[in-house]
C-alpha cells in the first residue's frame, strides 16, 4: 500500500514554485508599465465574467456569508480597483523633478507569498494577483484549506488570461497540495521576498518567524462612536448596513458601538428601527456559549451566520425583521468575549458621558485585539473628529460612513483594497490600504547641482555668521559704575545669552 505524504509533496511543490517564480520575475522585471497594464486589463476582463459563479462557489464551499454580497466584493475589485490602477506608474521612472534634478525609479520587490482568507477568498485573490502583476512582481498563493477549490478556480482563470496576454509562466501560480507545511516552506524560502497575509491569523507567527517583511491585513476590533452632533438616523443605518453585509465577515466592519450618553435613547431607538435587537443579559450569555470558543474567539462555525440563525442556535427567539444582535456592555477586558472581534452580525454597545470618555473606551477596544485596524466616528464636530484622528492607535479613521464600505474605498476615496494593513502596534510593515506601491521599493536618483567647494563654503559662511548673532559687548568704564542690582541683572542676561548659543 502506497502512503502519500502530503506535507512532503507540498514542501517540494513550494520549492519548485519559488524557483520558477524567481526565473519568471526576472523576465517580468524587463516589462514596461504599459505591458504590465495590458496584462492586468486582460485578467480583470476575463475574471469579471465569472464573479457571480465564483461567489456562489465560495459561499457553498466555505459556508460563510451571503453569495450576493460576495459578488459585490468581486465586482468591486474588477471595476473599482481596475479603474484606480489605470494610469498609475509603479515601475520604471515613476516621478521626476526637473527643477531639483531628482528621479524616483520603481523596482519590483520580487517574489511574493500570498495567503487569502476563507471569508473573502475570491475578491482578495483577484485583488492580490492584479496589484502584484501591476507592480512587476511574481506571486505564489497558498490557498486557504476551507476555500482551496474556489481560490484554485479563480486563479486558473486569472493565470489563463494573464499568460495569454504575455505573462511569463510561473509568475502567477499557487500550491496545488495545500498544507501548513507547504505554506511555511513557501514563506521561508530564500527566494521569497515578501509575505502578504490577509485574514489568516493562524499563520502570522510563522510569517513573522520567516525573517521576511510581512504585510498583514488582520483582525479588526473597530468601534464606531456616535457623538452628540451626529446625524443619528444615518449613523444607525450605516452601522446596520455595514454589519449585515456578507453577514459581518469583513474584518473592518464595526464590532462595537460607543454612544454619547445624552443621545443614547435616540440612538437605541434608531438602531431598533433599522433592525437591531438588544439582547437581555441572559440572552447575551446564551449567545456567548455558542458564539465564542474557550479562548474568547468567534467559533468558526458561527462566522457569517444571520442574526436570526445565531439567536435560534443560542435558544432564544427574535422578531422576524432582526438583522443584528446587540449586547449592552460596561467594561472592556480580555475575558469579555463581546470586547473582541465578532465576524457575524453581533455588536457590543457602550454608553459614555462625553466624547473624552468615549475616546478612552475606543482606545481600550482597539488595543484589546492589539492590531489597531479601523475606527469610525459619526460626528459633525470638526474638533472632536480631529482629536479622534490624532489620538487613536489605529490604521484608519473613517468619518460618517459605514466601516465595511469606507475602509475598502467604496464610500471613501481611500485606495480600493482587500488588504487593510493593521500594523499600528507593530504587526505588519504598513497600515495602508495596500496598493501596488507597497510592493515595490523606490530607487532614488539625484544629479549633482553644486561642487564640494561650494558646499564647504556655504557651511563656512554659516559658522562664521553665528557668533556675531550672539555677541555681547560691555564697556569696562560703565561696568565700574554699575550698582549691585545692575550687576545681578547683567549676570542673568549673560547666562541666558550663553545658554542660547
Amino acid at each position: 500500500m502506497n502512503i502519500i505524504d502530503n506535507d512532503l509533496l507540498s514542501i517540494q511543490e513550494a520549492r519548485i514554485l519559488a524557483e520558477n517564480a524567481r526565473d519568471a520575475q526576472k523576465v517580468l522585471a524587463t516589462f514596461s508599465q504599459e505591458k504590465l497594464d495590458e496584462i492586468v486589463e486582460c485578467m480583470a476582463e476575463e475574471i469579471d465574467e465569472h464573479i457571480c459563479e465564483l461567489a456562489k462557489l465560495s459561499s457553498d464551499e466555505t459556508d460563510y456569508g451571503v453569495w450576493q454580497d460576495k459578488c459585490v466584493k468581486n465586482r468591486f475589485v474588477c471595476v473599482n480597483l481596475r479603474e484606480k490602477l489605470r494610469g498609475m506608474r509603479c515601475v520604471g521612472i515613476i516621478s521626476e523633478d526637473r527643477v531639483n534634478k531628482t528621479m524616483d525609479i520603481g523596482v519590483p520587490i520580487g517574489v511574493i507569498a500570498a495567503l487569502c482568507p476563507a471569508t473573502s477568498p475570491v475578491s482578495t485573490t483577484i485583488y492580490k494577483a492584479m496589484i502584484a502583476v501591476k507592480s512587476g512582481n511574481a506571486i505564489i498563493f497558498s490557498p486557504h484549506p476551507r476555500a482551496k477549490h474556489t481560490i484554485s478556480k479563480a486563479l486558473d482563470i486569472l493565470i489563463g488570461a494573464a499568460e495569454k496576454a504575455g505573462l511569463p509562466e510561473g509568475a502567477l501560480t499557487y500550491l496545488h497540495t495545500v498544507t501548513q507545511s507547504g505554506a511555511i516552506e513557501l514563506m521561508n524560502h530564500p527566494l521569497t521576498s515578501l509575505i502578504m497575509n490577509t485574514g489568516v491569523p493562524g499563520m502570522l507567527k510563522a510569517a513573522n518567524n520567516s525573517g521576511k517583511p510581512v504585510i498583514y491585513g488582520g483582525s479588526g476590533n473597530g468601534p464606531a462612536f456616535i457623538e452628540r452632533t451626529a446625524d443619528i438616523g444615518k449613523a444607525a443605518r450605516d452601522i446596520i448596513a455595514s454589519k449585515t453585509f456578507d453577514n459581518g465577515v469583513v474584518s473592518a466592519s464595526e464590532q462595537s458601538i460607543v454612544v454619547d450618553r445624552c443621545i443614547a435613547t435616540e440612538v437605541k431607538s434608531e438602531l431598533k428601527n433599522s433592525g437591531a435587537y438588544f439582547m437581555t443579559e441572559d440572552e447575551a450569555q446564551q449567545l456567548s456559549v455558542v458564539l465564542f470558543d474557550k479562548d474568547g474567539n468567534t467559533d468558526s462555525e458561527m462566522v457569517g451566520r444571520t442574526a436570526r440563525e445565531l439567536a435560534k442556535r443560542a435558544g432564544f427567539s427574535v422578531p422576524d425583521n432582526t438583522l443584528v444582535l446587540i449586547s449592552e456592555q460596561k467594561y472592556v477586558s480580555d475575558i469579555n468575549p463581546y470586547s473582541r472581534e465578532k465576524l457575524c452580525p453581533v455588536l457590543a454597545y457602550y454608553i459614555e458621558d462625553d466624547w473624552m470618555n468615549a475616546c478612552v473606551k475606543c482606545i481600550e477596544l482597539l488595543i484589546t485585539e492589539k492590531n489597531g485596524h479601523t475606527l469610525v466616528i459619526h460626528s459633525r464636530d470638526e474638533n472632536v473628529i480631529r482629536q479622534f484622528a490624532l489620538k487613536k492607535p489605529v490604521g484608519r479613521v473613517l468619518v460618517n460612513t459605514p466601516a465595511t464600505f469606507g475602509s475598502m474605498g467604496a464610500t471613501t476615496n481611500l485606495f480600493p483594497s482587500m488588504t487593510l494593513g493593521s500594523g499600528s502596534a507593530g504587526i505588519g510593515i504598513t497600515t495602508d490600504n495596500v496598493s501596488p506601491m507597497n510592493l515595490i521599493y523606490i530607487r532614488k536618483v539625484g544629479f549633482g547641482v553644486r561642487n564640494p567647494e561650494e558646499f564647504k563654503q556655504g557651511l563656512s559662511s554659516v559658522s562664521q555668521d553665528k557668533p556675531s548673532e550672539c555677541a555681547v559687548s560691555v564697556d569696562p568704564v560703565a561696568l565700574k559704575e554699575l550698582k549691585l542690582e545692575d550687576l545681578q541683572m547683567l549676570q542673568k542676561f549673560l547666562k541666558s545669552a550663553i545658554e542660547g548659543i
